[in-house]
């Protein structure tokens, strides 16, 4: 259960696409990422985070949300029936 300051700071949105567990999770993940970075962002732009630092944080993330693309199957074609 995640309690009203996790709410604030991570909002999440519904998701609408196609539904199957794989996708919602990449969904739930790429929400995090997007989220994130956009934290990242804001605290490079004000001085707060050297942009060599962002950027090496950024690609942590990126690196994290193809690991979690891969283990989810997602983009990948479904085998023929």
């Amino acid at each position: 259960m995640t309690n009203s300051r996790d709410n604030f700071l991570y909002p999440r949105s519904r998701y609408h696409g196609n539904f199957s567990p794989q996708h919602l999770a990449f969904n739930a993940n790429l929400q995090e990422f997007a989220q994130k970075v956009s934290y990242i962002c804001a605290l490079e732009t004000n001085g707060k985070l050297p942009p060599g630092a962002a950027y090496e944080q950024i690609k942590a993330l990126w690196e994290q949300l193809e690991s979690s693309k891969k283990t989810l199957g997602i983009g990948e074609t479904p085998p023929e029936v």
